[in-house]
């Protein structure tokens, strides 16, 4: 439910968001069967990458040996790791009751974009391996309806940006989009900047204590040379001019698309994030552009507390838009 919205939106929002039907909260007897961590070797970062697996109640039953599930995708935050989902997604309360498999993937700083470019000689097509890898790497190894019905992509902070942006730039491979305080406005603000001379991506400063924190090895994350924040940040720019950055724009992407090819987007706030005016301009430019989707506002910041309250509801959504997309499909 909402707890308070623009009066703007108030107005206007329940004329074009669609309502949902959602099934129950999950209760400790619906936890996952099976947890686990994958380690894939990507060709489009050309590195060892790893991602968590929440598997759902009865997958490794035999008599459910044909059936094949939907998949959520859940991108993580800037400054966290494809483990921080073990945190916000606590089992039993969140991940256990839904008929679908979670993937939750690591991307380290990329903001999942192709970075035009890199200063290392690495290769930072984030974008791609998100798409290409990630997915086609899931789709080999687990039971999953691979196909866009199937298929959801949601993410908080940078997650929430790259989860729209991926989402709408695939579209054909994705049926429902999520933001969950997202900085929706990452390629918009990029793009202002270019105009005006600067890079998209400035350098930014940091005192000596969150740089030593920076520096410092997660060994949670267990990949050689990428556990730490200043290893897992590319090194060069995400795009080179303005026309590069709006082609990522979630704000322009909407506009630009064909309505019958969107997929469906669901996006959040806390009240007291640092997001929510952005969030509220996407839920306002989707109102004005008659879009159907559907905004929540809650009391909360950016934070963990946030998120486990935000993904309670927004897992629900997002599988209710796959099993209903998957229902009228059949023949």
């Amino acid at each position: 439910m909402t707890d308070a919205l623009a009066p703007r939106l108030v107005a206007r929002l329940a004329a074009v968001a669609i309502a949902l039907t959602l099934g129950a909260t999950a209760g400790p007897e619906a936890q996952p069967t099976r947890v686990e961590t994958v380690e894939l070797r990507s060709p489009a970062v050309d590195r060892p990458m790893k991602y968590d697996v929440f598997l759902p109640r009865g997958y490794d039953d035999p008599v459910n040996a044909e059936r094949r599930y939907p998949t959520l995708y859940l991108l993580h935050g800037e400054g966290r790791s494809f483990l921080a989902w073990r945190e916000i997604l606590d089992g039993a309360a969140v991940a256990g009751g839904r008929e679908m498999i979670l993937v939750m993937p690591d991307a380290g700083e990329s903001y999942y974009v192709n970075w035009s470019r890199t200063d290392d000689g690495r290769r930072d097509a984030w974008e791609d391996y998100l798409v290409d890898d990630v997915v086609g790497h899931v789709d080999a190894r687990y039971r999953t309806v691979a196909a866009r019905e199937g298929r959801a992509v949601a993410g908080f902070g940078m997650g929430g940006y790259g989860a729209l942006t991926v989402g709408l730039r695939h579209a054909d491979r994705f049926v429902s989009v999520g933001s969950q305080s997202g900085r929706i406005d990452y390629a918009r603000l990029a793009a202002e900047r270019l105009r005006l001379g600067g890079d998209a991506d400035p350098p930014r400063g940091f005192t000596p204590e969150a740089e030593a924190r920076r520096r410092a090895d997660d060994p949670r994350i267990g990949l050689a040379g990428f556990s730490s924040i200043v290893d897992r940040t590319p090194r060069g720019q995400p795009f080179l001019t303005a026309a590069e950055a709006e082609a990522h724009d979630p704000f322009l992407l909407v506009i630009r698309m064909r309505r019958g090819d969107l997929p469906f987007i669901q996006i959040d706030s806390g009240t007291a994030g640092p997001y929510l005016v952005t969030t509220q301009a996407f839920a306002e430019m989707l109102i004005d552009a008659d879009i159907p989707f559907q905004y929540t506002q809650r009391r909360g910041g950016h934070d963990v507390d946030y998120w486990r309250g935000a993904y309670r509801y927004a897992l629900d959504v997002h599988f209710e838009t796959m099993r209903r997309a998957l229902e009228r499909r059949e023949p």
